[in-house]
């Protein structure tokens, strides 16, 4: 049985936070304002941080917010000390 994976979406929020949501829930990831940037949390930090329903799907995640930073001029960072809110 294979699992498909979420359908991410992203709306900047005020407060320099990033919603994404799927059907499954939300979460919130930094977007600093400064010079525009998402915060992810790293392949490796993201089990310890992420929603249940997200754990198995970095990769995905990873992509899709990639492909939404690039469509609005916002950059992407990975770190190892991300957060989720």
């Amino acid at each position: 049985m294979t699992t498909v994976p979420p359908m991410f979406r992203f709306a900047p929020r005020w407060k320099e936070e990033l919603v994404v949501s799927a059907d499954e829930g939300s979460f919130v990831l930094p977007y600093w304002m400064g010079t525009p940037t998402v915060e992810l949390p790293s392949r490796d930090r993201w089990p310890e941080v992420a929603p249940d329903w997200t754990r198995g799907h970095w990769d995905t995640l990873h992509r899709a917010l990639e492909l939404w930073c690039r469509g609005n001029g916002v950059a992407l960072e990975i770190s190892p000390q991300g957060i989720v809110w």
